[in-house]
């Protein structure tokens, strides 16, 4: 399948080692006429993040992403069926396996909380003003008897 030590770039600090990936060939779901129950075109990869050689950084920012192809075990699985042929679909399943880690190596911008400007809140008070003067007007007159 692989030879041992080869990897894939993810980023230029951080490439992917493929001993670490697991692919199975599976029967694949769906239409596909009397050859699908024939040949095992469906790839299941399966990536265990705890055990993967990452860096602890990106493994743990991996496992707290609330995604539902990671188990609760931490490995990560990718059923890769979109093509009719096997090949195509262990790459495709290798290309969304990178993806997933690029979207773990970004950095996320940190939020400053900040406070409305004094012309945002006068301008808000007066609109409230506004409009509570409109639903007064839309009363029905209070009749003294």
């Amino acid at each position: 399948m692989f030879r041992t030590g080869e990897s894939l770039a993810v980023s230029e600090s951080f490439s992917l080692r493929l001993d670490d990936v697991a692919m199975e060939a599976v029967r694949a779901s769906g239409a596909g006429g009397q050859h699908v129950n024939k040949v095992s075109t469906a790839i299941h990869l399966r990536y265990d993040l705890r055990r993967a050689r990452i860096p602890e950084q990106l493994r743990e920012r991996l496992l707290a992403v609330r995604d539902r192809r990671v188990s609760d075990a931490g490995v990560l699985i990718i059923k890769a069926q979109r093509f009719r042929t096997q090949a195509l679909n262990r790459q495709d399943a290798l290309d969304r396996l990178v993806e997933f880690l690029r979207r773990g190596t970004r950095q996320r911008k940190v939020r400053r909380a900040t406070k409305p400007t004094l012309a945002a809140r006068e301008k808000r008070l007066k609109r409230k003003d506004i409009n509570s003067k409109n639903k007064v007007l839309r009363r029905k007159p209070e009749v003294d008897c």
